[in-house]
């Protein structure tokens, strides 16, 4: 799929993309999404962080389409967007173990 010859939007939007990997935090906020769906304060009591910090990245992860929501009465859950988000973590965690 990836040919070499993308446009300037696309290397804009894939250099995006891996932007939201540079953060230690989103990642955590990824893995804990990996295991289930969950609201921001059981997110915020697992990775021992402040429901503000958590919910500031719980935005931009959403803004990347990287996570989704959904509203049930006052709570809402976040889960991962799709399997594409799940495939690369693996595949980042397989690159760095790999000798």
């Amino acid at each position: 799929m990836l040919s070499g010859n993308l446009s300037e939007e696309m290397y804009g939007k894939l250099s995006d993309l891996y932007k939201m990997f540079s953060d230690r935090t989103r990642i955590r906020i990824l893995c804990v999404l990996l295991q289930h769906e969950c609201c921001v304060n059981e997110i915020s009591r697992e990775l021992d962080m402040t429901q503000s910090a958590i919910s500031h990245q719980l935005s931009t992860l959403k803004a990347s389409r990287l996570v989704k929501a959904r509203r049930d009465g006052k709570a809402i859950y976040y889960s991962l967007d799709d399997e594409h988000v799940e495939m690369i973590l693996n595949m980042g965690v397989e690159h760095i173990i790999h000798d």
